[in-house]
């Protein structure tokens, strides 16, 4: 799904020369940086460099992934991304060990079931490192108008839902979405269903395919997310996103509202539909993602663009 070798060259074309003092050169032919600019810059031989991008390269340095980072412009979490590709290479593992494999409602601990259901004014949710949910309580299952276990907001955001669907920042979403995904990509790549999911939403979505290209890296922490419901309108919410210590690659995440806000009156009249048996779900022709001609490419052209391809669509 994702290499150092691969990171490095995306990263690496997407860097302005005039940000970092190259004159502007009406003959350059290539977007971005030049390898042996990348490797003055950085302080490595040109030679040491290519091998980097060929994967041919032992582990590099501490000093040199920090020069790298400084010249391609990452930030801290895309360093930290940057560390764990270049550490992959000294990694033996027998099949499927340290892959977080928490699939299900009857995978979560009791216990936090219990704080669910007293988390009962605002929706929450358990989720794990491929935006499965693994549980919600009452109000997020009204929020999404779906049971919670078995819900992947990935798929639901680039497959199922459009601009003018759920998600009022559905752009952004989609942001937030793939740069997750890089990053699990980057801490988990011994994960088949990871690397299925990935596969799935390439075939699927065309913005998905541009996105990952792209290489962007994100960590969810908190911020506001925008909720078109059919039912109640607009429910503009605070996300927290909590890792849960002893589930690796598990978080908490809380959505609330400012006190006093219309959005807090809109979470306390969904409450009340549900409460009253009134229909909490969107209509069955809710909106959904209409997807160009050419959305869908075939098998061959998105394994020969990286891309891992769902393991029932092989052969």
């Amino acid at each position: 799904m994702d290499d150092l070798a691969g990171f490095l060259r995306i990263r690496r074309s997407r860097v302005d020369p005039a940000a970092v003092g190259i004159p502007a050169d009406s003959r350059r032919r290539v977007a971005g940086l030049r390898r042996e600019e990348v490797a003055h810059l950085s302080g490595v031989s040109v030679d040491y460099y290519v091998r980097l991008e060929q994967g041919r390269a032992t582990q590099p340095s501490e000093q040199v992934l920090d020069a790298l980072a400084r010249v391609l412009g990452l930030d801290e979490t895309e360093r930290g991304h940057l560390d764990r590709l270049a550490r992959q290479r000294r990694r033996v593992k027998a099949p499927g060990k340290g892959v977080p494999q928490a699939g299900g409602r009857g995978r979560v601990r009791p216990e936090l079931l219990r704080v669910l259901d007293l988390v009962a004014d605002v929706p929450a949710l358990i989720m794990n490192h491929r935006l499965d949910v693994l549980a919600g309580n009452r109000l997020a299952g009204l929020l999404f108008g779906r049971p919670m276990p078995g819900l992947n907001t990935a798929r639901h955001i680039f497959l199922e839902e459009a601009e003018r669907g759920l998600y009022a920042d559905w752009e952004n979403c989609t942001l937030d979405v793939v740069g997750h995904l890089r990053l699990a990509a980057g801490k988990y790549p011994e994960d088949p269903r990871l690397a299925s999911l990935v596969g799935e939403l390439a075939m699927g979505s065309e913005r998905f395919r541009r996105l990952w290209a792209r290489a962007d890296v994100r960590a969810r922490t908190h911020g506001r997310k925008a909720y078109r419901h059919p039912l109640v309108g607009l429910l503009d919410l605070h996300q927290e996103n909590f890792a849960l210590p002893d589930e690796s690659g598990m978080e908490l995440l809380v959505l609330s509202a400012a006190p006093g806000s219309p959005a807090e009156d809109g979470l306390r009249l969904l409450a009340r539909l549900g409460a009253d048996g009134g229909r909490a779900d969107p209509p069955v022709d809710a909106h959904v993602r209409e997807q160009p001609d050419d959305a869908h490419p075939p098998r061959e052209r998105l394994v020969a663009d990286g891309f891992p391809v769902p393991g029932p669509l092989r052969g």
